[in-house]
C-alpha cells in the first residue's frame, strides 16, 4: 500500500538529480528528529551495530533497525519509494539497462526477499568530535534500489564540520567532489552507485561515493533511508 508522504515532492526533484547528482527534501518535523535520535541508546530497535574503526570505514558509530521496522521510518521508506522509483526507471532506460523497479516499495522488497535479501537497511548514525565515514557505496545484494536518502537529526548549530560529501567519478575525467548542507529534517537524496550523464557523445554512467568529513566539534546524527535490504 502507497503511504500519503507527510512532505511535498518539490517539482524540481528529478532535474536536480539529473543537473546535479543529488536533491533537497524537507522531510521530518524537528521534534520527530529528536524523537528518532533518542532511539539510538534502546538495543531493542536494532539488529545490528557497527563501530566504523573495527571494519577501516571512518570513526563513529550505526545501527541497522530491525523488523519491524518503526512506524516513522517505515512510513518514510514507502512514502519515499514510487516518486524516486519513477526516476530510477528513468535512469534504467537512459543506461540501456533492463531492470526496472515495481512501483510501490512492497513489491520491489519482494523481489530482494525471493534473492536472499531479507534483513532491514534503514539505519542512525551517529557521529562525534573526530569522526568521519570514508566514501564509500551501500550496497548489500545482487538487488540495488539505485538511490537513497540520508537526513539531518541532529540542528546544525550542534556540530562543526561533519559535511555530508558526494564524489563522482566520471570517465576519463577527475573525480568531482561536493559538499551538500542540510538543515535539521531535511534530506539528500543520491545516487547509491551510478547516475546517467548526458555526454557529447550519448549517456554514460558516473560513478558515485558518499562520506561524511571529519566532525570538529559536537554531536551529529542521522537516518539513513536504503531501499534495498541486505543479504
Amino acid at each position: 500500500m502507497q503511504q500519503t508522504p507527510p512532505f511535498e515532492f518539490p517539482d524540481t526533484l528529478a532535474f536536480e538529480l539529473n543537473a546535479q547528482g543529488y536533491a533537497h527534501l524537507p522531510v521530518l518535523e524537528v521534534e520527530k528528529c529528536r524523537k528518532l535520535a533518542a532511539l539510538f541508546d534502546t538495543e531493542k530497535y536494532f539488529r545490528s551495530h557497527i563501530l566504523m574503526q573495527r571494519h577501516g570505514f571512518g570513526r563513529g558509530e550505526y545501527k541497522y533497525f530491525a523488523d519491524p521496522l518503526p512506524d516513522v521510518v517505515a512510513g518514510l521508506r514507502a512514502a519515499l519509494y514510487p516518486v524516486l522509483a519513477t526516476i530510477a526507471n528513468t535512469w534504467a532506460t537512459r543506461l540501456n539497462s533492463e531492470e526496472r523497479f515495481p512501483a510501490m516499495l512492497d513489491g520491489y522488497l519482494a523481489q530482494c526477499h525471493a534473492a536472499g535479501q531479507t534483513r532491514p537497511t534503514p539505519l542512525l548514525l551517529r557521529y562525534r568530535e573526530g569522526d568521519y565515514n570514508c566514501l564509500h557505496q551501500d550496497l548489500y545484494g545482487e538487488h540495488v534500489f539505485p538511490l537513497q536518502v540520508t537526513i539531518l537529526l541532529s540542528d546544525p548549530t550542534d556540530f562543526a564540520g561533519g559535511e555530508f560529501m558526494l564524489v563522482e567519478q566520471r570517465p576519463r575525467m577527475q573525480s568531482r567532489g561536493e559538499v551538500v548542507l542540510l538543515a535539521q529534517g531535511e534530506g539528500v537524496i543520491f545516487p547509491v552507485r551510478h547516475r546517467p550523464i548526458q555526454g557529447t557523445r550519448g549517456v554514460y554512467r558516473a560513478t558515485m561515493r558518499h562520506g561524511v568529513s571529519r566532525v570538529r566539534s559536537g554531536l551529529r546524527q542521522t537516518l539513513g533511508i536504503i531501499f534495498h535490504d541486505a543479504a
